[in-house]
């Protein structure tokens, strides 16, 4: 069965049991049952608490809550106590993070306007939108919102703005006639489609559709299908996680075996020990700080009109090896602009205009004023096709540099643009002004302006303005022609179609959405960051490919393709052109989820921006959804991770700028918390092994490991960006947070720490076993405080920039640590004695020796590399 739109209207109607009088009450029913109401489908969200309860899936967690049960069991109630608040805590911020309920479809269904006129039964009547049916006959005027989609059998001067649904800026001129090939919904021209707004004219159509069956209800469709990716961070840290705790779980194990079989201890004082390892091992605050360092790192964003809806979005950034960019508005300037004008047989710039129009030019800015329909206000808000506000804005320009060019005339009446002809004419003080096609208005031009005289028109006039129109429409631009005539001088004298002959030819206007001043250098910074710039747009593939070439996205070499190609594509054939690609016109939404998952599948990181309703299934589906701030329907903010406030492409790349700093921050703060848990878990296997009292308890670890850690990496998030980052190729999202280099500075950095503590503790052992255990905790907690100011960086501190965040943690840290072990009261519930002036000048000495091995290991590899 052919589609609708290739079908004509007296078909449609059979197939639908209707007629041009609508349908019967007993039909209305019928078809509510059968095809439902007029309303989008949305699904049940998660609840919070299913939301809370999924945070202590993760294995970490799982072997904290199993140390709280076990140390409970030992009467350890003060660390079960510590242990569960921790991790109740981090389930909170985590549950905070994930409670942005997908409101997509209640935005989608917000489009819809809450009333439309309908012909039931032959009387036109005014419905709720959901009441709509397949069947039902809409009359639609200026302003009304489209209900359903629909295929037209009447128009008079039609005009529908479809830019939510398909991307392309002005409005479509409706018609009735059947197309008798395949096209995309862009093309569709005798169909309307839910969320259409109507411009001008007034026309009647067949509802086709309702609910989740039209063209919108797909796109809701692809929007819950859609499945929002894990972001590569996400991935390296749960594989971190899972590689951690099975590590730890085979070391505590054998730690307990050791302590059980071999020391012969009480089994629930050997589970402690073990227990006392786990705290030890996990980085209990690295969700937090993590979570943090990206809440900070999207507070910085704000500033450069970046909003990051989702945080873990942030590092992804920095992965982005492809950008597939809307046209209008992101790369554009979202306003039709007259470039050039073709009078006198010559093409002029604005600019030159500008300086004085010559006669012809003065005609041809009168005819453009009076021949629009467009208002443009004194505050610069408008109103109308944005085509004819740019005629506007070309005369109050002029005006504006020459007060004295003033025009006395008035509109008297108009005869309405049609697509049949491709005209639109007006008259004022016995004149007659035309504007449309070129093509079209050569047909009816007999005579052509040049300077302050007209002459006959001849085969060579004709074919130097049709060479011009086609070298502009070739650039992109969109063109209008226009012409004139004086009218007889009858008062009573009423313009028809038939005064639109013998015209005056006076010239031609150039139009085009400009490329926004930036994004050349955007682009060119983006192809330095190893980042391809795709164009995806609903314009028309030469326009595309004009802007694109202008701003550098389309190279020699490169390929445009149109959606319709697109379709008939296999997956290995897009697969094979991919590369070459760099511009998408006249795409549907499923072409954008494809050439998004196209390049997932090469495993590329993909930024998809967009501001339509059409753009939202791909801008949930890519890594990186883009929504427009200002432009932007409310259905694309949703579906996307980030919002730019300015809707400008240059942002984008400062973001991914951001991105990469934030994850070498992140990267930094990871490995600063592990070389520091790897002292201890040095430090507590070694005295097991020697059978030698235990070095901490399990609340001076997770005092070390939430408070004195915690700090020093929140400010190592917060280290100021570096901009030669954006120099750098994009790292591969399969590429683990730990690759061989990090895991070699963790493990030097850890033993080193581990020497200073081992040589605190056995001083102190010598003391007491007590001693020892306050010995070893105030050194592995100074030293991780030290060891803050090392870690901001791979180079030496002394070639690192000041970071006063990193001041402040020492500060608070030393003054934590020194409240523990001076601090009666908080002496008891940390298990620490009092040193003497001897022993804690010793801490101090040690560990600061462990900040110089550092610093010096350091010096060495940063030499090395």
């Amino acid at each position: 069965m052919k589609p609708y739109y290739q079908q004509d209207t007296q078909t449609v109607f059979q197939e639908l049991h209707s007629s041009p009088k609508g349908l019967t009450p007993a039909q209305v029913v019928q078809n509510q049952e059968t095809y439902g109401l007029n309303e989008l489908v949305q699904e049940k969200p998660a609840s919070p608490l299913m939301i809370f309860f999924g945070q202590f899936k993760d294995l970490l967690v799982i072997v904290l809550i199993i140390a709280a049960i076990i140390s409970a069991f030992s009467g350890e109630l003060i660390s079960t106590l510590v242990i569960l608040v921790v991790i109740t805590l981090n389930a909170i911020l985590g549950t905070v993070q994930e409670v942005q309920a997908q409101k997509s479809l209640e935005s989608l269904k917000s489009l819809s306007s809450p009333h439309v006129k309908v012909i039931r039964d032959g009387r036109l009547t005014e419905i709720e939108s959901s009441q709509l049916t397949v069947g039902d006959i809409v009359y639609v005027e200026a302003g009304d919102v489209i209900e359903g989609d629909g295929r037209l059998f009447e128009a008079a001067s039609l005009q529908v703005n479809e830019s939510a649904l398909t991307g392309e800026p002005v409005p479509v001129e409706k018609t009735t006639a059947p197309i008798d090939k395949e096209v995309q919904i862009n093309d569709q021209t005798d169909m309307v489609f839910s969320s259409g707004l109507v411009t001008n004219g007034t026309g009647k159509y067949i509802c086709t559709a309702v609910g989740m069956d039209t063209q919108i209800g797909r796109i809701a469709g692809m929007i819950s299908e859609a499945q929002a990716r894990k972001t590569p961070l996400q991935k390296s840290l749960e594989d971190f996680s899972k590689k951690l705790t099975i590590y730890i779980g085979l070391l505590c194990v054998l730690l307990l075996i050791l302590h059980v079989f071999v020391n012969h201890e009480p089994f629930l004082q050997a589970l402690m020990v073990a227990v006392a390892l786990a705290v030890a091992a996990i980085p209990e605050a690295l969700n937090s700080i993590v979570t943090i360092v990206l809440s900070i790192a999207t507070q910085k964003m704000v500033k450069n009109h970046a909003i990051m809806k989702k945080l873990d979005a942030v590092e992804s950034l920095g992965c982005i090896s492809v950008i597939c960019s809307d046209k209008t508005g992101t790369l554009t300037q979202n306003k039709m602009t007259v470039m050039e004008v073709f009078t006198d047989m010559t093409p002029y710039t604005v600019e030159l205009m500008d300086a004085r129009a010559s006669y012809p030019q003065q005609i041809l800015l009168k005819a453009a004023k009076l021949n629009t329909n467009a208002v443009v206000n004194a505050d610069g808000s408008s109103i109308g096709d944005p085509t004819e506000i740019a005629l506007i804005d070309m005369f109050n320009q002029y005006q504006k540099a020459h007060p004295d060019f003033v025009i006395k005339a008035e509109r008297v009446e108009e005869v309405p643009f049609d697509s049949e002809r491709k005209l639109m004419s007006v008259s004022s003080h016995h004149h007659i002004y035309t504007k449309g096609a070129p093509d079209e208005l050569l047909k009816r031009c007999t005579s052509v302006l040049m300077g302050k005289e007209k002459r006959p028109i001849t085969d060579a006039d004709r074919d130097l303005v049709l060479t011009q129109n086609e070298q502009y429409a070739s650039q992109g631009l969109r063109v209008l022609g226009f012409a004139y005539k004086d009218l007889p001088e009858e008062a009573d004298h009423r313009i028809g179609l038939a005064d639109e002959q013998d015209l005056c030819f006076v010239g031609l206007v150039a139009e085009q959405d400009p490329p926004r001043e930036e994004s050349a250098a955007a682009v060119h910074t983006a192809r330095k960051a190893g980042i391809k710039p795709v164009m995806i747009t609903g314009d028309h593939v030469v326009t595309a490919r004009a802007i694109a070439k202008k701003i550098g996205i389309y190279q020699d070499g490169d390929m445009a393709v149109e959606g319709n190609d697109l379709a008939h594509m296999s997956d290995g054939e897009l697969a094979d052109k991919l590369d070459r690609i760099s511009v998408y016109a006249r795409v549907a939404p499923e072409h954008k989820i494809r050439i998004v998952k196209a390049w997932q599948e090469k495993g590329d990181i993909v930024a998809m921006t967009g501001d339509g309703v059409n753009d939202a299934p791909a801008l949930k589906a890519a890594d990186i959804g883009i929504a427009m701030g200002i432009t932007g329907t409310e259905v694309s903010k949703d579906a996307a991770k980030m919002i730019l406030t300015d809707d400008n492409f240059a942002t984008i790349v400062k973001a991914i700028e951001s991105g990469r700093n934030v994850y070498n921050n992140i990267k930094n703060a990871i490995i600063y918390l592990l070389s520091g848990n790897l002292s201890a878990i040095i430090t507590v296997v070694v005295t097991s092994l020697a059978f030698l009292p235990d070095p901490f308890t399990a609340v001076q670890l997770l005092f070390i490991n939430l408070v004195t850690d915690s700090l020093p990496a929140i400010a190592i998030g917060m280290e100021p960006d570096h901009p030669d980052v954006i120099n750098q190729k994009p790292r591969r999202s399969t590429e683990s947070i730990l690759n061989k280099n990090a895991i070699m500075q963790i493990g030097v950095e850890g033993i080193l720490i581990f020497l200073a503590v081992m040589a605190s503790y056995l001083i102190g052992l010598k003391t007491s076993a007590g001693m020892a255990t306050t010995m070893a905790f105030s050194t592995l907690t100074l030293s991780r405080l030290l060891h803050g100011f090392s870690q901001r960086g791979s180079k030496p501190i002394w070639e690192l920039p000041f970071n006063k965040y990193s001041v402040y943690a020492f500060i608070t840290g030393a003054i934590l640590l020194a409240a523990i072990l001076n601090i009666p009261a908080m002496q008891p519930i940390f298990d620490v004695t009092p040193m003497s002036i001897l022993q804690a000048g010793l801490v101090v000495l040690f560990s600061l020796a462990s900040f110089a091995a550092v610093q010096l290991f350091k010096v060495i590899s940063s030499r090395s590399h």
